[in-house]
């Protein structure tokens, strides 16, 4: 099968099936999801969204976060990986959001990837998921689910893999692309022993069609 017929499968599916995905993180304006994102990074959405109320309650805008410290927030967030590390990152970058950016939150992924904590997997989250821009987010997730299908070839990193995705998914759907693989990813896809009996991609999946041939 043509990687440009497995494209038009997997969206023509997840049309019909998930039209209306979106992120799992719970959050109410763009400061807050940038927040709950720099806590996910190698954390599961699940726990980020146990530990923000706390942490929105007591920090609720940019400003009272970036005048707070990384022993203040660290208490808050200790149940999430690398606390001491996002404690610093979460002060670092409201700091900075509030002198270099007015305290507003940017769309553009560049001038996001410069805040502290914010890589560029955090940054094209918020680009798409806050302001609909068609920014491919690579994490772990969409990464393997784009390799098992077939929709990258030979990517050794989540930049190869996002450049050769922004080029074949049509530029209004690269946004909600990346949360119909993440989910696929996480709830179907799964790392070890993925549900390929039950998986309904599994007629246009190169892993799939591997796995049998063995």
């Amino acid at each position: 099968m043509l990687r440009k017929e497995r494209y038009s499968r997997l969206i023509e599916y997840f049309l019909e099936h998930a039209p209306e995905a979106g992120t799992e993180l719970s959050f109410e304006t763009p400061y807050q999801l940038l927040v709950a994102t720099i806590l996910s990074a190698q954390c599961t959405d699940k726990r980020v969204n146990m530990v923000t109320p706390a942490l929105f309650q007591e920090f609720p805008d940019v400003e009272t976060l970036a005048a707070s410290t990384s022993e203040e927030v660290f208490p808050l967030i200790r149940s999430i990986s690398y606390p001491n590390n996002k404690a610093k990152h979460l002060v670092g970058m409201a700091k900075m959001l509030v002198k270099d950016f007015g305290g507003i939150v940017p769309s553009d992924p560049e001038k996001l990837q410069l805040l502290p904590g914010v890589g560029r997997k955090t940054a094209n989250v918020v680009a798409s998921v806050v302001y609909k821009l068609p920014a491919m987010a690579v994490d772990t997730h969409v990464f393997r689910v784009s390799a098992r299908l077939g929709l990258t070839t030979n990517a050794r990193n989540p930049l190869q893999a996002e450049i050769q995705l922004v080029k074949n998914i049509p530029e209004k759907y690269i946004a909600i692309a990346h949360h119909w693989l993440i989910l696929h990813g996480r709830y179907v896809c799964i790392a070890r022993n993925p549900k390929c009996d039950t998986c309904e991609l599994s007629d246009f999946c190169k892993y799939f069609s591997q796995k049998k041939v063995k």
